[in-house]
């Protein structure tokens, strides 16, 4: 979806599915069934729920129905075919003696391989051979999104790219935003923190050059803890020892923007909502947002608060007032996270991610892999790639210069 605000134009949102579209070959396979009458059926379909369930199936109907002058036609699905394909010595030993007893005459036909995920493409399947279609209760594409919601999302990812490139000086560096989406609230911020800051004359080296050496410092993404997990143990020679971070941080070599954005988010929960037994942490409150009101964060099948319960919340004690790590909020990445952050992120129940630029060596979220995608995952949230265009790229450049 294309921005409609002249500040934004030409910038877009593209909806990453965690599934790739598969070829006809990839996405389709190959099962035996056989034509039956249709007062047979409830017979039959009882018996191969028994003696061969479909389990990997679940998607698709047993019986196929069709008509054809003004008679009504029944197919129904025996067994997956195997390399023998419909030789009935193929088929389990209870299919077989059921394929005798009503003289079933068998064929090979081709079944959708996987659940639909759209409209769309379920009509394409019952081309085929009918299946079953749930929509989504909340679609995870960006037709949904107003104009509001739209202009909201491009001014935090282009509060992402100014935070890159204030930091430019230091080394390229991804940087992670989290965002409360009902209100627009920025509750943490962070970058990469896999390395010290460079020294203070390649500081000085690096702020005296020009744009065009800036410009092609972003191309050159090498530094990004997601795009090079192992950048910093090539870089480890010119640093010695362990050396703090200017707010006290130590860096470590898994503190990738967006683990750092989650810390930063526990110490706001734990200054918000504090311990009554503290254990003595200290938090810096340069990487996130204490301003405005804190709200408890309500679960899927949670009914909203009535008045007279919003009144008695302060009453609650601290665990039920506390919100669930950071569910419902959004987070907006400069680069394409790795499967180390994206998995971070599913265990936070982050409601959507936003990234501008892809990860083309270890992409976790459409570039490589598509972990959302994975249907064991307790929680899934929804992908995005935001594409801006180089002009407006430039435009960020001057107007923040380097510092």
């Amino acid at each position: 979806m294309a921005a409609q605000n002249e500040q934004f134009v030409d910038w877009e949102i593209v909806h990453i599915p965690g599934n790739t579209l598969l070829s006809l070959e990839d996405s389709t396979l190959n099962v035996v069934a056989a034509k039956i009458e249709p007062k047979l059926a409830n017979t039959i379909i009882r018996q191969l729920n028994q003696i061969c369930p479909l389990e990997d199936l679940r998607h698709v109907k047993r019986v196929k129905k069709e008509s054809s002058e003004g008679k009504v036609k029944l197919s129904i699905i025996l067994y997956v075919s195997s390399e023998n394909g419909s030789s009935i010595d193929a088929a389990p030993s209870g299919v077989r003696q059921l394929i005798d007893n009503y003289n079933l005459s068998l064929f090979v036909t081709k079944v959708s391989r996987c659940q639909a995920t759209s409209k769309g493409e379920w009509e394409e399947q019952c081309k085929l051979w009918p299946t079953s279609f749930h929509p989504p209760a909340n679609p995870e594409g960006v037709s949904g999104l107003d104009e509001k919601d739209i202009k909201s999302i491009y001014s935090s990812m282009r509060s992402v790219i100014e935070l890159v490139q204030s930091n430019i000086r230091h080394k390229m560096r991804n940087v992670a935003i989290i965002v409360d989406p009902s209100n627009g609230q920025i509750i943490s911020k962070a970058r990469d923190e896999i390395l010290p800051l460079l020294r203070s004359s390649e500081e000085n080296d690096s702020s005296n050059s020009s744009n065009e050496e800036t410009k092609s410092k972003w191309s050159e993404n090498k530094g990004v803890a997601c795009v090079n997990p192992w950048g910093w143990l090539e870089q480890s020679c010119h640093y010695h020892g362990v050396m703090p971070c200017e707010s006290g941080f130590t860096w470590h070599p898994l503190k990738h923007a967006a683990i750092v954005a989650i810390e930063n988010a526990a110490a706001r929960d734990r200054q918000l909502f504090p311990n009554p037994s503290p254990c003595g942490n200290t938090c810096y409150s340069e990487f996130y947002s204490v301003d405005g009101p804190a709200k408890r964060l309500k679960t899927e099948n949670e009914a909203p608060l009535t008045k007279k319960d919003s009144e008695s919340v302060s009453d609650l004690p601290w665990e039920a007032t506390r919100p669930y790590l950071c569910t419902g909020f959004d987070i907006y990445l400069a680069w394409e996270p790795c499967p180390m952050c994206a998995m971070a992120l599913v265990h936070q129940r982050i409601k959507r991610i936003f990234y501008a630029f892809p990860n083309l060596r270890v992409g976790a979220l459409g570039s490589v892999h598509r972990l959302h995608g994975q249907k064991s995952l307790n929680h899934h949230y929804s992908v995005f790639r935001i594409l801006i265009p180089d002009e407006a790229l430039s435009e960020i450049f001057l107007e923040n210069p380097n510092h």
